[in-house]
């Protein structure tokens, strides 16, 4: 771990403290926690896991259309009227 001094507004040190004690973890464990969570929403979607959805996702659903490979365009702009 690495120490590091930061500033905070009264009323995040007081925000801290309750959330800290109602979970029974530090007030360094909240900041960590919120920390990452910062880190994960600025990076975005995890990628490998959206794209090992998808392909677990592939082949699970069926549209009951035959000719969908030929005509996907004819049914996109119907759908796409609606």
């Amino acid at each position: 771990m690495v120490r590091m001094q930061v500033q905070l507004t009264q009323r995040q040190v007081e925000e801290l403290r309750r959330l800290a004690a109602e979970r029974k973890v530090s007030i360094a464990q909240c900041v960590r926690e919120g920390v990452d969570e910062l880190i994960h929403s600025a990076n975005g979607p995890d990628r490998r896991a959206i794209r090992e959805r998808a392909i677990r996702a592939a082949g699970r659903f069926s549209s009951g259309l035959t000719d969908l490979a030929e005509r996907h365009d004819d049914y996109f702009a119907e759908a796409c009227e609606h």
